[in-house]
């Protein structure tokens, strides 16, 4: 994953995040995962594995499409 790429998929986690209301502890327990990283992802300075994209896809309801376009 790219840096452009790692950047548009935090910004868009991001983005559907808030849209759906949910807070960063909301990801970390859906994923349990742990916060500083699911801020690292959102702020482009995390790669992610496919089955780790996958999950945080299902996580905010959306497919991964949505989160890398």
């Amino acid at each position: 994953m790219s840096q452009n790429t790692a950047k548009k998929f935090g910004d868009n986690m991001k983005k559907i995040r808030l849209e759906k209301g949910m807070s960063q502890g909301d990801i970390c327990r859906a994923l349990d995962l742990d916060r500083a990283y699911i801020s690292n992802v959102e702020n482009g300075k995390q790669n992610l594995t496919i089955s780790t994209m996958e999950k945080v896809a299902s996580a905010l309801g959306v497919s991964v499409g949505d989160l890398t376009k």
